[in-house]
């Protein structure tokens, strides 16, 4: 019996090892950020998911993605939330569950659809489950989670299609919901801002469909032209989203080859004219100077290759890339909630996109969060690993969504 453990005790310290081998990005945390300590092991938990699944599939066990996903998909809830009517539906063929407060309402509720994060593979409604719960609870909404389709078993864009199909279905059938139709909020977190972005500038031309009554994007993932904005420079190797991993799940998402990463870093995709076209929205001039005096340098040009333009042409498509939509489209848009975190790699794109939107004349409600991080918003409702600035910016998302 001893030798029987002592054996598994050895085994697992050898996987550790090698996993932590395989995946071992160095954090550099600065000492403002919110529970720094805790952020640290947090940080070390989800090399070891990336590591382990590594392993896994050069051992052919399974998927790297099937791993991660496994390994973080979060704990439900203990109980079921006596104040919410949980149920699992499908809207034409796209998987939701609905959250409906169980309290009588005088009138038809607001309806908040929201797409989780995940870069396209990785998030599920049930790593979300306490986010939608805290939103519908604390709004007194209707909150859909679309459980859309992920890759590589469904390239993208599928999963801005089932998004999209999702959000038609439930405009047109609110009423059943006890929702007013044209009270609806598009909200996205992460790669699900990206999605929410991309939805709400689809549904400009969609004159049979009423408009969604706002947007909310929470520290979203927005272009994919610039990996050297002050953010990216700053944040690059503050967790939970490093600079690095950013692009690779980027790539594994889109199906391309990991070995463009360093070149597509340094801007080798994009070429001189798209550079002009893109710097009147991408230039980091537009970001205020408070976001520049932890240090920025601006980054030389990189010399074009034809090749790697042709390779990563999708990134430039409004569906990868929302920020480069034209401003017909975005003075279209419905009034805005951006939230911003100061220490995250995408903190930039959420900036551009406030001053694109403000500049053609679209309302927008702005909260940063001084001591926050990408992904601190799933980790609400956790108890001990929640974290007191997600707690605030979530409350501010929430007292945002009561006022509509």
């Amino acid at each position: 019996m001893e030798f029987t453990l002592a054996i598994f005790l050895v085994a697992f310290i050898l996987l550790v090892a090698l996993a932590f081998y395989y995946e071992h990005p160095k954090a550099e945390i600065p000492q403002e950020v919110d529970q720094r300590i805790k952020l640290y092991i947090l940080h070390y938990v989800v090399n070891f998911a990336f590591g382990l699944g590594r392993i896994f599939e050069k051992l052919g066990i399974c998927k790297e993605v099937y791993l991660i996903r496994t390994f973080l998909y979060g704990i439900s809830p203990w109980k079921n939330d006596v104040k919410l009517f949980i149920k699992d539906l499908k809207f034409a063929k796209v998987k939701v569950r609905v959250y409906h407060p169980k309290a009588p309402s005088a009138g038809q509720r607001r309806g908040v659809l929201y797409l989780h994060g995940g870069v396209g593979q990785i998030g599920s409604i049930g790593m979300y489950e306490r986010v939608c719960r805290f939103i519908a609870r604390g709004s007194d909404s209707v909150v859909v989670c679309v459980g859309y389709r992920l890759a590589p078993e469904h390239p993208y864009p599928t999963q801005f299609w089932d998004c999209l199909t999702a959000t038609v279905h439930f405009m047109t059938t609110a009423q059943d919901y006890g929702v007013d139709p044209t009270r609806i909020i598009i909200c996205g977190d992460s790669s699900g801002g990206t999605l929410a972005a991309a939805v709400c500038q689809t549904l400009v031309s969609r004159t049979d469909l009423p408009k969604p009554r706002a947007q909310i994007m929470l520290y979203p993932f927005l272009q994919a032209v610039d990996f050297n904005l002050p953010s990216y420079q700053q944040n690059g190797s503050v967790p939970l989203l490093l600079r690095k991993r950013t692009l690779t799940l980027g790539m594994q998402y889109l199906n391309k080859d990991l070995s463009l990463i360093k070149d597509v870093l340094e801007g080798s995709h994009v070429p001189e004219d798209l550079k002009l076209k893109f710097s009147k929205w991408l230039s980091p001039d537009n970001i205020p100077m408070e976001f520049k005096i932890r240090g920025y340098k601006p980054s030389a040009s990189a010399s074009y290759s034809e090749e790697l333009h042709a390779l990563a042409k999708p990134v430039f498509e409004t569906t990868f890339s929302p920020l480069l939509a034209e401003d017909a489209i975005v003075r279209q848009l419905p009034e805005t909630f951006i939230l911003t975190c100061e220490y995250d790699v995408v903190r930039d794109d959420g900036l551009l996109y406030k001053k694109r939107l403000e500049d053609n004349g679209v309302p927008v409600t702005w909260y940063h969060a001084e001591d926050g991080f990408h992904g601190v918003l799933f980790l609400i409702d956790y108890g001990y690993i929640s974290f007191p600035c997600g707690m605030r910016a979530m409350d501010n998302v929430v007292n945002y969504i009561k006022g509509l």
